[in-house]
Order: structure tokens, then sequence, then C-alpha cells
């Protein structure tokens, strides 16, 4: 599994932004994607996973620093996750990474496949 996480930028405390995950593979639906971040002197860490329970249902759950703000979404059919982060804080800042891990829970090496990361800055 090859992944590619874009979407991330500038923005102010407040604003809104939406990371994309895209994945290569035929067994998309088969794997837990997560997003993890890690800002600058800090370890890695859980943000969001979430995974396929049914052809049409999903599970998903949350850092409680995350939770109400940001939302995990997946499209099988495009192999394509998907982070909405709503009323982003200045801490929201660090390099976002999209994971996919067969039964990948809320610690990175549970993961199997990384992708290359993408930098959100959120100004105060």
């Amino acid at each position: 599994v090859q992944l590619q996480a874009s979407g991330g930028g500038l923005v102010q405390a407040g604003d809104s932004l939406r990371l994309s995950c895209a994945a290569s593979g035929r067994t998309f639906s088969s794997y837990v994607m997560g997003w993890f971040r890690q800002a600058p002197g800090k370890e890695r860490e859980f943000v969001a996973r979430i995974t396929t329970t049914g052809p049409i249902s999903y599970y998903a759950d949350y850092a409680d620093s995350v939770k109400g703000r940001f939302t995990i979404s997946r499209d099988n059919a495009n192999n394509m996750v998907y982070l909405q982060m709503n009323s982003l804080k200045p801490e929201d800042t660090a390099l976002y990474y999209c994971a996919a891990g067969l039964s990948g829970r809320t610690y990175s090496h549970e993961y199997d496949y990384w992708g290359q990361g993408t930098l959100v800055t959120v100004s105060s």
C-alpha cells in the first residue's frame, strides 16, 4: 500500500482545513486508516482512525484533543481517506501523516504503511 497525503497549509486559528490521503492497492477497505501528527520537538501522536465495519458502515475514533473538531472519513471506492479539521488551534500545528494497518489502533507501531506527511500550520 502506498499513501500520499495532501491538503496541508497555513491557516489562522478558527479556520478549517481538509486533508486527503490517496492510497494504492486493491484491498484498501480492509485496512484501518489513521491520521497521526508530529509537532516540532514532540513525538508522533494519534489523531483519528477509521475502520470499515460493513458495506457502507464505518467506525471512527479520535484523540481527546481533536474530538468534536476533527472528522475522519473514507471513500473505499476511490481509495481515499480524509480528515476534516475545524476550529483549528495553534497547537494543531504539526506534520500530519496518514497511515494504514490491518489492525491499527492508536499507536503508530500498529500501522504498516505511512504517507510522507503534509504540514499544517495554524497561526494565532
